[in-house]
């Protein structure tokens, strides 16, 4: 049985870049509901008694790849952040940011217009290739990087339900306070796995 992910902060940790009301409906409401129909969609299916990951990355399409996408999405989403401050990636991922990008706010640059350039609702994200190269991608709907070969590193949503209570039409905005609240300790823990 797949479980809601406890959240690694206090409702209003984050805030004022995400509120407490829009993480209340966006992890409570939102991803509770594709946690429940997922749920529903397992027994007695192929993909029983597998952790969301394998089921992202065995699955293609369909009600199970998108309840399960979203859910793998999510909780890479919530548990990359912490409250807001300073923070820089550092040792392996900063030298290849900088190898790839030549500076963090290069790479920033990049990641957030890849997420404004999203047509609709999905995600950008930063993933690790085999080689160790640093990929952005965006993926629409509830697509993430492990179908391609590719690990997860760091994640923005792009669906306006993460946003719209806060930041209204205003996703550019959204994504670039994003940065204020990244935990860079998890996603160089996830680059150095």
């Amino acid at each position: 049985m797949i479980t809601l992910i406890d959240l690694p902060y206090a409702p209003d940790a984050l805030e004022p870049v995400i509120s407490a009301q829009t993480l209340s409906f966006h992890h409570g409401k939102h991803l509770q509901a594709y946690v429940d129909n997922l749920n529903k969609l397992l027994p007695d299916s192929l993909f029983e008694g597998l952790p969301v990951e394998k089921i992202v990355a065995r699955s293609s399409a369909g009600p199970v790849y998108n309840n399960a996408g979203q859910i793998l999405n999510h909780n890479l989403y919530f548990t990359q952040f912490k409250a807001p401050g300073e923070g820089a990636p550092a040792g392996a991922l900063a030298a290849q940011i900088d190898k790839q990008w030549g500076s963090l706010e290069a790479f920033q640059a990049e990641f957030e217009a890849q997420g404004v350039g999203l047509f609709g609702s999905g995600w950008v994200w930063l993933s690790k290739a085999e080689d160790g190269s640093l990929v952005i991608t965006q993926e629409a709907g509830a697509g993430n990087p492990v179908t391609k070969g590719l690990k997860p590193l760091l994640t923005f949503d792009v669906w306006e339900h993460a946003y719209y209570l806060d930041y209204q039409n205003r996703r550019a905005a959204h994504l670039h306070a994003l940065w204020s609240i990244v935990d860079w300790r998890v996603i160089e823990e996830r680059y150095d796995r």
